[in-house]
């Protein structure tokens, strides 16, 4: 019966038509809580120990964290490996630091980021943004970044562009609705995903009043 319930689920989703994406389409650049050992080595300016303390030190849970974990590198170096590396930044939250990492980024676009906070989309985000810089620019900022979707209010499809996400875990994000809290939401996840995938999942979402 549950694997028919997540089916339905899946199918549903794939009717609803064009998604919603709350999180930048960032398929051109690797997401460090999620990729392999291999992967990441394979990228220029990463050799196997760097990969290897990557992997060691994620979940990553800002953009900051993964800096650190470069430390050894130039600033050029890191600049160069977040134009292939990077973990999405809350557009809400992200200090005016992590959003100065995003490859090409100026003081300028940095303070417009934050201007037209707090954002309720990403359509938002790339309106907002197209007063300053061109469709491609718009694109290649999106990549980096992403809105915080409400627990008891996104719906399955906005779920859904979260990084590695599956309809198995769209299904169990609503199965709990309403959410009083955010430990309620670890509590209930943690029943299907170990502690670090809680945390990897939580950075994109959010409990509104």
């Amino acid at each position: 019966m549950r694997q028919l319930q997540i089916l339905v689920i899946s199918m549903s989703v794939l009717c609803l038509g064009e998604v919603q994406a709350q999180v930048g389409n960032n398929t051109n650049l690797l997401n460090p809580n999620l990729a392999t050992a291999g992967e990441l080595s394979a990228q220029p300016g990463l050799d196997a120990s760097a990969a290897a303390a990557i992997v060691a030190a994620r979940p990553f849970a800002s953009a900051s964290e993964l800096a650190a974990a470069l430390a050894g590198m130039s600033q050029e170096q890191v600049s160069a490996v977040f134009g292939r590396l990077f973990l999405p930044l809350n557009l809400n939250t992200a200090s005016r630091e992590e959003i100065m990492l995003i490859p090409a980024m100026t003081p300028r676009m940095a303070h417009e980021f934050e201007e037209y906070r707090p954002y309720t989309s990403l359509e938002q985000f790339r309106r907002e943004m197209a007063k300053y810089v061109d469709a491609n620019e718009v694109a290649r900022l999106e990549q980096y970044v992403f809105v915080p979707m409400d627990l008891n209010s996104a719906a399955g499809d906005e779920f859904l562009t979260i990084p590695g996400m599956t309809p198995r875990m769209v299904h169990e994000f609503e199965e709990y609705r309403p959410y009083t809290s955010l430990e309620q939401f670890r509590r209930e996840m943690g029943k299907y995903v170990d502690a670090n995938e809680v945390a990897r999942l939580e950075r994109y979402i959010t409990i509104g009043n």
